[in-house]
């Protein structure tokens, strides 16, 4: 059913200096394109895009308001691509979940989050602002911290059709981490292993974005003013990461190089 990640949307105040950082963290320029009373910039990806959305001056930007109100800034929603939006709509309704039908699109909630169902469509890339090799690549993984990891393998596996590829308990890190595969993505979900199972509601808990080079990458974000920690090995083996301490809009984030030859 779910092909793969469409997009993930963050809501915040001043859209202007939000997307021009983003612009200076990715090294690509966005696409602005305002819509249903907010401001909208995409920044776009191979295997999918990144909204920044803020409310506009007129009345339909009510819901990001409410949104920024009632959260903060931060992560909204992610949506997934499906070839088939009115049949997936009635499978999700029929597997128990809450799906509103919006014309092309569907909304949904399931376990205190926002999804949307978007219709398959071919990828486009945004044109990095400088050297491709040290601009952000593309998503390599987004999070999602939960309180009941038995639920969530219902929600995102069972009734989303998501393909876990790997369930796994780390009694160092205190965690139990699932892996659903989300086209060449990877929807990731956590729970902590030192606190009971509630039925409390889910949270995004951020971004990882793959790059090419990760010196390339982490020197030209210096070089943007972003304060970012050293590059070190990965708890994947193969893998280099760094964390980018300041990212803008409240979205934890982390720059991943996979595959890259062992520390």
């Amino acid at each position: 059913m779910i092909t793969g990640l469409d997009h993930i949307a963050i809501a915040v105040r001043d859209f202007k200096a939000t997307v021009d950082a983003y612009r200076r963290l990715f090294g690509r320029e966005p696409d602005l394109e305002p819509g249903d009373g907010a401001h909208r910039a995409w920044f776009r990806f191979p295997n999918m895009a990144f909204e920044i959305i803020a409310p506009g001056d007129d009345h339909p930007g009510h819901q990001v308001r409410k949104r920024l109100e009632d959260a903060g800034e931060g992560q909204w929603l992610a949506a997934f691509q499906v070839d088939d939006v009115a049949g997936s709509t009635r499978l999700l309704e029929r597997r128990g979940l809450a799906v509103e039908p919006m014309g092309a699109l569907s909304r949904i909630q399931a376990a205190g989050l926002h999804f949307l169902l978007w219709p398959s469509r071919a990828p486009t890339t945004s044109p990095a602002t400088g050297d491709e090799a040290a601009a952000v690549a593309e998503l390599d993984h987004v999070v999602v911290q939960t309180p009941n990891a038995d639920r969530a393998v219902g929600i995102y596996g069972a009734k989303f059709g998501m393909d876990l590829r790997l369930d796994r308990s780390n009694e160092q890190w205190g965690v139990r981490q699932l892996f659903f595969r989300c086209g060449s993505a990877v929807f990731e979900v956590a729970a902590s292993l030192k606190t009971a199972p509630t039925d409390g509601p889910d949270s995004f808990g951020g971004l990882a974005w793959r790059v090419s080079d990760p010196e390339a990458a982490r020197a030209r974000m210096i070089a943007e003013g972003f304060n970012v920690s050293e590059v070190r090995t990965g708890r994947k083996p193969g893998t280099k990461v760094f964390t980018v301490r300041d990212a803008p809009g409240g979205v934890p984030t982390l720059m991943l190089q996979q595959n890259a030859d062992p520390a």
